[in-house]
């Protein structure tokens, strides 16, 4: 292999605990990357040291990014540049979207070399559903702002995960189960460090389980999506739809209301029918 990287950026993939999950590819590029935007230089440099290699660091954070993003796209054109997080993968729940966009922008080559991510290992180990799941990161702090969070949350028909903090689990466990009822879910901690561990229950069962006693550590909370709605009655049907041909035409009444109770078109156009019959 070359011992020269072409120029352009690489996004690299860390581990989230144990250092031997980074995959010898990512060893390889970091140990021969021109520069390495790092997150914080005392994590990284630990990673470097596990894989034997001393390569130039700068910082690239939120507090930073805007300033010195410029200059490492200008480094782009003649030098490989790295980009990582302290930990998994870049751009999960961090600003390097916005170098990735300003590297293509400028026509500079980006790579990615994947790895380690959070909330991917929380999906394989909460034992919930993983052919459609939606990834929400943190949730707000102020309380207003984290049930309106939930609320959008509520109308994904799949597998939510959140990112959480330890002192701020139980009240986030709280306000899921008063947003989205009383699902199954998972708390997934520490993963791939020496205290992992991974507690199901359900959103209440597992806000009574840490009020007394909040954990340490890097948390993903899995839930698992809605149960199946309740079937609607003729009287709901025929309610919705009164309440809807009081304003509207019964064909567009009853397209309302096919969207707002899930029921086929035809089913409620029909029923419209009848009740405009029966007047």
């Amino acid at each position: 292999m070359d011992d020269a990287l072409k120029p352009g950026l690489y996004i690299v993939a860390t581990p989230i605990g144990n250092l031997s999950d980074l995959s010898p590819r990512a060893a390889d590029i970091l140990a021969r990357a021109d520069l390495i935007a790092v997150e914080d230089s005392r994590v990284t440099a630990r990673l470097l040291h596990h894989i034997g290699a001393k390569r130039q660091m700068i910082p690239y954070h939120d507090h930073n990014a805007d300033r010195v993003r410029p200059g490492l796209i200008a480094r782009m054109r003649g030098a490989a540049v790295a980009l990582v997080s302290d930990a998994g993968t870049p751009l999960i729940s961090d600003p390097g979207y916005k170098l990735v966009r300003d590297a293509r922008a400028a026509g500079i080559a980006v790579t990615t070399i994947p790895g380690p991510s959070a909330v991917i290992a929380a999906l394989t180990l909460a034992g919930l559903p993983t052919d459609r799941f939606a990834f929400f990161g943190f949730l707000p702090a102020k309380a207003g702002a984290k049930a309106a969070a939930i609320a959008e949350a509520a109308g994904f028909r799949g597998t939510l995960a959140f990112y959480e903090s330890g002192p701020r689990l139980t009240a986030t466990l709280a306000a899921l189960r008063e947003g989205l009822g009383d699902r199954d879910a998972a708390v997934a901690r520490e993963i791939s460090k020496r205290f992992e561990e991974t507690v199901t229950g359900t959103l209440a069962g597992l806000a009574e389980r840490y009020a007394d006693a909040p954990p340490k550590g890097e948390i993903v909370i899995i839930v698992a999506p809605p149960g199946a709605a309740e079937p609607v009655s003729d009287e709901q049907i025929d309610e919705a739809l009164r309440a809807a041909m009081a304003t509207l035409s019964p064909s567009r009444a009853a397209a309302d209301v096919a969207e707002q109770l899930g029921l086929p078109r035809r089913q409620a156009y029909e029923r419209a029918q009848q009740l405009k019959e029966n007047k």
